[in-house]
């Protein structure tokens, strides 16, 4: 359904140092810098992506919006927080762990990275 997602900084060098580590916990690659000062995660599914914003003003965060990454285990989900909060992120809503939802128990865990976007690793717990 998705070909990317970009989220805004103000400092995408920063950036790209707490994504390197979180999405590296999940076994991707380093983001690639290119001319412009955007960064980008390419997979065979999809592309996330950091960039100034193209409108010259600060970068800000989407209050409600979370941007979430599939993980496959809890511990993945775990290595991706400790990953997130040792490189610049914020730990944000509850610990993480289990949720009962009405789509079924899922394992959560949210950080906000450095220029304030909620991201979630997500796993559908069997």
């Amino acid at each position: 359904m998705f070909s990317h997602i970009m989220v805004g900084a103000d400092d995408v060098q920063k950036s790209k140092v707490f994504y390197d580590a979180v999405l590296g916990a999940l076994g991707y690659d380093a983001g690639i810098m290119d001319d412009k000062g955007r960064c980008f995660y390419m997979t065979d599914t999809g592309m996330f992506a950091i960039t100034n914003p193209l409108n010259g003003k600060p970068a800000s965060d989407g209050n409600g919006n979370t941007i979430g990454f599939a993980v496959k285990s809890p511990e993945d989900a775990d290595a991706w927080h400790a990953a997130g909060v040792a490189n610049g992120g914020t730990a944000c809503e509850d610990a993480p762990g289990v949720r009962e939802l009405g789509v079924g128990k899922l394992y959560l865990a949210y950080l906000l990275d450095p220029a304030g976007n909620k991201i979630c690793a997500l796993h559908k717990m069997g």
